[in-house]
C-alpha cells in the first residue's frame, strides 16, 4: 500500500503514517525475550507499506535499533526513512557524534534520514549540540535534522545555531493531548505544552513537520466517547482510524503509532485514503477530554 506523504520543501517526503517502536525490544532497559517476534513485526509493517520507522537510542537501551537493523537487512535502504533520536544526556558535541555512530552501527546502515534531539537539556548549550548536528549532516551520517519535545523558543534558538534547516519537531499530540500532556500518561522523556496554541502553528508557518507521537494516547481514545462513537457509525471506521485521520487532516502533521500486532498495523493504515466532513473535523477540534 502506498502511504501519502507530506513535504518540508526539502528533498524528503515524510509518510503521513509511520511506525513507532517505543517498547519494541524493551522500554528503558533491554528486553530480548521477544526478539524474533519483534523483527518479524517490523518486516510485516514494511511489507504492507510502512516506510517511515521511528526509533531512538533510548528505546530498549539501544536494542530497538538493533532489532530494526536486523529487520531491514537486505532491503532497499533508499526506500525507507529512519528517524532516530539522541537522548538529552548525550547532547555535548562529542557525545552527539558518538551516539549517532553507535545507532548507525546497531541499525546496520550508513546514514540516518532524520536525526532529532530527543528532548532539550538546559545543562548543555544548544549551540554546542547544533554544531554537532551540522557536523553529522556535513559528514553525510545524517540527511536531515530536527528536534523533539521542543517549545517555539527552543526551536528558534536551535535554528539560530544551525546552518541546516530543522525539518521536524516530534511532540505528543492527539485528540486528548492538545496544549497540556494528559496527566495520566506523562511521558518519561519530557513532553510539551502549548502544542495547538503555539508549537503547531509555528511549525506550519515555518514548514516544519509535526511528528505526533502517542496519537491514540496509549489506548485512552479507544474508550467510550459519544462523539467518537457516532463518527465510527457514520464513516464505518474504528476509533483509532478516526483519531489518526483527524491528525493527518492537519497541515504538516504526520503520525507514528506504535504497534506489533498485524491487525492493528493494517487498521492504522485504514486511517488514510478518505476524509471526514469539515463539520465533523470541527466537532473533533472542539472536543474536550
Amino acid at each position: 500500500m502506498k502511504i501519502d506523504t507530506k513535504s518540508t520543501n526539502q528533498d524528503i517526503e515524510i509518510p503521513v503514517i509511520g511506525l513507532g517502536t517505543w517498547g519494541i525490544g524493551g522500554f528503558m532497559e533491554t528486553d530480548t525475550s521477544q526478539d524474533e517476534e519483534a523483527i518479524q513485526s517490523i518486516k510485516d509493517a514494511i511489507e504492507i507499506g510502512y516506510t517511515h520507522i521511528d526509533t531512538a537510542e533510548l528505546y530498549g537501551a539501544g536494542h530497538t535499533d538493533e532489532l530494526i537493523g536486523e529487520a531491514i537487512k537486505g532491503m532497499d535502504r533508499s526506500k525507507l526513512i529512519i528517524t532516530n533520536k539522541v537522548f538529552k544526556t548525550n547532547l555535548k558535541y562529542d557525545d552527539v557524534i558518538t551516539a549517532c555512530k553507535t545507532s548507525l552501527e546497531k541499525l546496520q546502515t550508513d546514514y540516518i534520514d532524520i536525526y532529532l534531539i530527543h528532548a532539550p537539556n538546559p545543562d548543555v548549550p544548544l549551540e554546542e549540540t547544533m554544531k554537532a548536528m551540522d557536523y553529522l549532516v556535513e559528514k553525510k551520517l545524517v540527511k536531515y535534522i530536527g528536534v523533539s519535545n521542543f517549545s517555539v523558543a527552543q526551536m528558534e534558538e536551535a535554528q539560530k545555531y544551525s546552518t541546516n534547516k530543522i525539518i521536524a519537531n516530534q511532540i505528543p499530540y492527539n485528540l486528548a493531548t492538545r496544549n497540556v500532556n494528559l496527566t495520566r500518561n506523562i511521558n518519561r522523556v519530557g513532553g510539551c505544552t502549548n502544542m495547538e496554541s503555539e508549537i503547531i502553528p509555528y511549525c506550519q508557518k515555518n514548514n516544519i513537520i509535526v511528528m505526533a507521537y502517542r496519537p491514540i494516547e496509549r489506548g485512552f481514545l479507544l474508550e467510550p466517547n459519544e462523539l467518537l462513537d457516532s463518527l465510527v457509525q457514520k464513516y464505518g471506521k474504528t476509533k483509532a482510524q478516526i483519531a489518526l485521520n483527524w491528525l493527518i487532516s492537519k497541515p504538516n502533521v504526520v503520525v507514528i503509532p506504535k504497534s506489533t500486532n498485524p491487525e492493528h498495523l493494517k487498521e492504522n493504515l485504514g486511517a488514510i485514503g478518505w476524509q471526514m466532513d469539515d463539520a465533523d473535523i470541527e466537532l473533533l477540534d472542539d472536543m474536550k477530554l
